[in-house]
């Protein structure tokens, strides 16, 4: 293990990293059609070497702004390394973004340069303005004012790192990607350090274990446990572009996988297909399988045992490959009803819970000894206070640490509603702290949800795609932002509307929702006859509004939209 502490900036360890573990794989790619390709981290290093040296010639350089926008695969990583190498700043944006969102975040962020797939390139023709190198073209394709990643040089000179500090900006990563105004969390080198030192300390891994990266790269969870983690280490990430659970499971049993992190919806996934299965059996195989579940739950109350676990319960883990050993997961709220399915099984989920204004996690709950109630305690170097609690003890989570971010780029005005006077990052969560410490989220106090899949969502961002729809005034909002649920599931987004003609207007919202991606969709309406409070320059005040709704409207007073024909 390389520890993160004595470097000063990500390029360094990354190259380290290459060099000491040059035998090992580094990467793995599975396809559907091929057989799987393999790098070793020497032959990452050969092709990392050709890449950082045409960077130079493309003049990036410290503080060059790189933007990605490619499906997970190796030359994701290997353009992070060379572009850390150059000193330059990532901007890692989600390929699963709509090209207008996409064009929205490239016009803020202003990189020097993109790469991105063939698939892609056409959602860019309209910005010639950023030089771009696309990946996989085929042979004779047209271009256009792009090149080809590929097109690099044979005789590269050995890598020099430019120097960066601890506090030099890393990433700018969007906590929000659709519409609105973009939220670009600005990290800088020590967020990644230290956020790395904090869960090597906790979770590390091996030579030969392998990580499969399934979560987008741009996550703030997959870009360290599915990058900077196990390069750290000397591990294997596995990337496929297919999601198809065949394919998912057919790269579990084949390629070893030892460690994967996932979001609650695919969590949830694996347990229905393993509940299935479960109900298939007849009652004595079932009571047999139950009392063989509750003996490795009374072997391992105090710590995992894997092989222990894989002995008894071998059906379950051979469904698995056999190998994996933890599974991260983030990004959203996971029940601890299924964290202790998982546990039982001998498959430990580890849950943590972060923003991607502090990189990864600010808590993490151990599994020595396990709990599924809460998201555990703070990471090393992370402080958290629970302020304007009420006589249960729940109030707004803060925190403040080397992993908080420097402010969102180009956005004062947002930066400063961030943080407190003192310098705490205000989370928007709601919790308490019980005895031990350990973290228990009961709700949000900002207005957002986030999906099952792990996205942010901000209702002020969905509000664009509802143009044009004849009404008075109209607001979109959390409704557990509104009426406060201690609950961080099923959130939904309502529309307020006052408008004279309901039936009209009900049926235009209901006709534009049906056209929206699911995560972007509105759960229901509540029609309101008062003026919505504004400012003098006539700007909504929606913390105003919202204690209104919250004082003087009901949840039943909500209409489902999905009803509404």
């Amino acid at each position: 293990m390389i520890h993160p502490s004595p470097y000063s900036h990500l390029g360094d360890l990354l190259l380290d990293s290459l060099i000491q573990y040059k035998r090992e794989t580094a990467l793995v790619e599975q396809s559907r059609d091929r057989d799987p390709t393999s790098l070793t981290y020497a032959e990452v290093h050969r092709t990392v070497r050709a890449v950082t040296a045409r960077l130079a010639e493309a003049g990036i350089g410290p503080g060059d702004r790189v933007a990605i926008i490619m499906s997970n695969q190796s030359r994701w990583l290997m353009t992070a390394c060379a572009a850390f190498f150059r000193g330059a700043v990532m901007v890692p944006l989600d390929y699963k973004l709509d090209a207008s969102d996409q064009a929205a975040l490239l016009a803020h962020s202003e990189p020097r340069l993109l790469v991105t797939e063939w698939g892609f390139l056409k959602r860019f023709a309209e910005r010639p303005d950023i030089p771009t190198w696309v990946v996989e073209a085929p042979a004779r394709a047209e271009l256009g004012a792009a090149q080809r990643w590929d097109d690099l040089p044979a005789d590269a000179p050995a890598i020099t790192v430019q120097p960066r500090e601890r506090d030099d900006l890393a990433t700018i990563v969007y906590s929000s990607g659709t519409g609105g105004t973009p939220k670009g969390c600005m990290l800088p080198h020590r967020a990644y350090l230290s956020q790395l030192g904090a869960l090597l300390g906790e979770f590390t891994m091996e030579r030969g274990d392998r990580y499969f990266s399934i979560l987008p790269t741009n996550h703030a969870i997959d870009f360290m446990v599915g990058f900077i983690g196990p390069f750290s280490c000397g591990a294997t990430v596995v990337h496929q572009r297919s999601l198809r659970p065949e394919y998912l499971r057919h790269t579990l049993k084949t390629q070893g996988i030892t460690h994967m992190a996932v979001v609650p919806m695919l969590l949830d996934a694996f347990k229905r297909s393993i509940d299935e299965k479960l109900d298939a059996l007849s009652p004595l195989k079932r009571a047999a399988f139950d009392a063989l579940v509750a003996t490795n739950r009374r072997l391992t109350l105090k710590q995992p045992n894997h092989a222990l676990s894989k002995r008894l319960l071998r059906p379950i883990h051979e469904a698995f490959g056999s190998t994996l050993k933890l599974l991260f997961a983030g990004g959203a709220f996971v029940e601890p009803a299924t964290v202790r399915f998982f546990y039982d099984l001998g498959l430990p989920v580890v849950v943590g819970y972060g923003l991607t204004e502090a990189c990864t996690v600010l808590t993490v709950n151990r599994l020595t000894p396990f709990r599924a109630d809460s998201v555990g305690r703070t990471v090393d170097g992370v402080q958290l206070r629970i302020v304007d609690r009420d006589p249960q003890g729940i109030g707004e989570v803060e925190v403040r640490g080397p992993t908080v971010m420097l402010g969102y780029l180009d956005d004062a005005e947002q930066t400063e509603a961030a943080f407190t006077d003192d310098g705490w990052l205000r989370t928007g969560d709601r919790g308490r702290l019980d005895a031990s410490q350990h973290l228990h989220l009961l709700g949000r106090s900002k207005n957002m949800i986030v999906t099952a899949g792990g996205k942010n969502v901000y209702p002020e961002d969905i509000e664009q795609a509802f143009d044009g729809i004849d009404v008075e005034e109209m607001c979109v909002v959390a409704a557990n932002y509104v009426w406060p649920s201690a609950s961080m599931t099923d959130e939904q987004l309502i529309a307020v509307v006052r408008t004279e003609d309901e039936a009209n207007a009900l049926r235009a919202l209901a006709g534009k929702n049906r056209r929206l991606p699911d995560y972007k969709r509105l759960s229901g309406v509540l029609l309101w006859q008062q003026e919505f409070p504004r400012t003098a320059s006539m700007k909504l005040k929606r913390a105003e509004l919202a204690t209104t709704l919250r004082i003087h409207a009901s949840p039943e007073a909500v209409r489902t939209l999905s009803d509404i024909g």
